[in-house]
């Protein structure tokens, strides 16, 4: 049973738990309390950018909508939650075994866990839910007197350690990916093969939003830049596909799969000044009114600078200059946001027809490079 208590002056939550060493310096709790009481000692840490644009936090937003549905489950006579909520605890938390030999075999021990309540001074909270915030958001909503929830806790080490357990524990549930792929920058953990390898495409991505140099800086939307016009996930392709087949690759060190960003993103920054400055009537508008801000016309440029790059490997990377004098041969060929793409195979289309397919990004970047390497020939 929990009580609430005080000690040395200072409101506790003292509840029985378990205590488990998963490794030597990992110790994990199982332990019951009221839903009511988990956010006095519990917050949500939601993702956000400091004044120096930072990465603090990291939960998502509160699906409000989902909460709502579960709040009114919660009020039915039959409710059950079996699922435990995950809090990562700061090393304010306490816990005192029970007294007795400990069971021959057993991986666990039995005892109090002692959790401090702040008093309203302004203090933090000592926890912060890792998994289970729209649980908790419906609980504390629900018009019940209180509603009992199974709880995993562990003490984190940092800040870090947090984000790194929200990744791994969040990984393989519908999360929205952009969420995932803003915190891979800030995460050094040992992650699943699938998000180690846009680990630091997500770098290059979130320098490129946010360094005051680049062409990109806030136009491109993640959770923290809401205002973004081009999808974060098009920016990936896009330095996924240099990274693996193009000019990035040469900058890579092929056994971690990661490599010199800065030297990378001055080759990105410049193309793509160049592409601002050539198309300035398309640039920074919605995809929905410019194709080169979709994410056909993203990947499939994206391919014409690997090629263009290619050229320039053994005398060094191009200048915004030099790149603009090699796209000035393909800019009279492009309808980003009027007109019609006019296909060699003899196919017309609509500026707005070009969809984000595989189909119509190989028919935009074979267009684009068909037309770059003949005005080369024709030179």
């Amino acid at each position: 049973m929990q009580n609430k208590s005080t000690r040395r002056g200072e409101r506790v939550i003292r509840v029985p738990a378990l205590e488990m060493h998963q490794t030597q310096d990992r110790r994990l709790f199982s332990f019951a309390i009221d839903g009511k009481l988990l956010g006095d000692v519990a917050a949500v840490s939601r993702v956000k950018r400091d004044a120096n644009r930072s990465l603090e936090g990291y939960q998502r937003p509160e699906v409000l909508s989902h909460i709502t549905e579960i709040r009114k489950y919660l009020e039915s006579s039959d409710a059950m939650l079996p699922n435990a909520i995950v809090v990562a605890f700061d090393d304010t938390v306490t816990f005192d075994p029970a007294p007795g030999r400990k069971v021959n075999g057993a991986v666990a021990r039995h005892g109090t866990l002692s959790i401090p309540v702040p008093d309203g001074d302004g203090r933090e909270k000592p926890g912060w839910v890792v998994d289970g915030q729209q649980r908790m958001a419906a609980i504390g909503g629900a018009n019940i007197e209180a509603f009992p929830v199974f709880v995993v806790a562990f003490v984190a080490r940092d800040d870090e350690d947090q984000r790194e357990q929200f990744i791994l524990v969040n990984a393989t549930k519908p999360l929205p990916k952009g969420l995932i792929y803003e915190l891979l920058p800030v995460t050094n953990a040992r992650l699943p093969t699938n998000l180690l390898k846009r680990r630091f495409p997500a770098v290059l991505l979130e320098r490129l939003n946010f360094d005051s140099d680049s062409p990109f800086q806030g136009l491109i939307r993640t959770p923290t830049c809401p205002e973004g016009v081009i999808k974060d996930n098009s920016i990936l392709k896009m330095l996924e596909n240099s990274l693996s087949d193009g000019i990035l690759y040469w900058f890579r060190d092929p056994l971690t799969g990661e490599g010199d960003a800065d030297t990378m993103l001055r080759v990105v920054k410049e193309f793509w000044w160049a592409v601002r400055e050539l198309f300035p009537d398309a640039w920074g508008l919605t995809p929905r009114r410019s194709r080169l801000m979709h994410g056909a016309g993203i990947v499939s440029m994206g391919m014409l600078m690997d090629t263009i790059t290619e050229g320039y490997r053994r005398q060094g990377m191009p200048d915004r200059q030099a790149f603009l004098d090699e796209l000035a041969s393909i800019q009279s060929c492009c309808a980003w946001d009027k007109g019609h793409w006019e296909f060699r195979n003899g196919e017309r289309r609509s500026w707005n027809e070009i969809q984000n397919t595989s189909k119509d990004v190989s028919l935009l970047a074979d267009h684009l490079l068909d037309s770059y390497r003949r005005s080369i020939v024709m030179a």
